[in-house]
């Protein structure tokens, strides 16, 4: 009779532990297309979710999360809005992906890149802070290189309100053309870089995450999350350093995105 009961309450928990898990549900009717911009060109009339998209014929298809708005269907690549999901990871996590396509997640350098090569695309980083504000930046030509170059970032014009943290805040630290690094792979340039009385040899290590590092820069969407009420002061965090200044500001959420034109 207890060993009834158990195998009853370990099911029931199995059951609520699968119920608990949020379910990527693609929309069947939906067209492949190369990315959210076509499919949205060939069905205006669908909605923003998970959908398939093959940015080459020659690759295997994969999904992602359109966000459907009135200009366009835009490719989802970076989701932050909490610390349920960590983007303190490796090149192997990076280069992937990880997460969960409807809430935080990261679409992966390798996806990325196929998701850009041979196209003309814009990147839109949207920005919210914790007392209610926000605030974007768009780059036209955004593309990233192939894993040769460590997926180095190129962008075009800058465009927004958020300011160019790309390019960064002061000379030296352009992150535009930069290749990533991660904890254990360092692309960043610093050996070791001198930011007043402090050394850094290794910006991903130091604020934690994942990114384009140039001397560390001005921007840095991967680093360690910093709740509302704990979210300034930190030289780690989710940072755009050319909307919150001076002080280190880490922001409550963000979200890059992609659309071809």
């Amino acid at each position: 009779m207890t060993m009834l009961i158990g195998l009853c309450v370990l099911t029931s928990a199995l059951l609520s532990s699968g119920a608990a898990q949020p379910q990527e549900q693609q929309d069947n009717a939906a067209p492949l297309a190369a990315d959210c911009t076509e499919i949205k060109k060939i069905m205006p009339e669908l909605r923003s979710g998970v959908y398939m998209i093959q940015p080459d014929e020659n690759r295997i298809p994969f999904k992602v999360y359109c966000e459907m708005r009135s200009d366009g269907g835009w490719t989802v690549i970076q989701k932050r809005s909490g610390a349920s999901v960590s983007f303190d990871r490796s090149w192997a996590a990076y280069r992937a992906g990880f997460g969960h396509r409807t809430r935080d997640h990261w679409l992966g350098l390798e996806k990325m890149y196929w998701l850009t090569r041979g196209r003309t695309t814009n990147l839109r980083v949207d920005l919210w802070d914790h007392e209610g504000g926000t605030a974007y930046a768009e780059y036209k030509n955004f593309y990233l290189g192939d894993e040769n170059s460590a997926y180095a970032l190129h962008v075009g014009t800058y465009r927004g309100t958020a300011g160019d943290a790309i390019r960064g805040s002061y000379a030296g630290i352009d992150q535009n053309g930069s290749g990533f690094s991660t904890k254990d792979r360092d692309n960043d340039g610093c050996d070791p870089c001198i930011f007043g009385d402090i050394a850094v040899s290794d910006c991903a290590r130091e604020y934690g995450g994942g990114w384009w590092f140039s001397r560390c820069g001005s921007a840095e969407l991967n680093g360690e999350y910093h709740a509302g009420g704990d979210h300034v002061g930190w030289r780690s965090g989710v940072h755009w350093r050319t909307w919150k200044a001076p002080v280190p500001y880490s922001v409550k959420a963000s979200r890059m995105m992609v659309k071809s034109v």
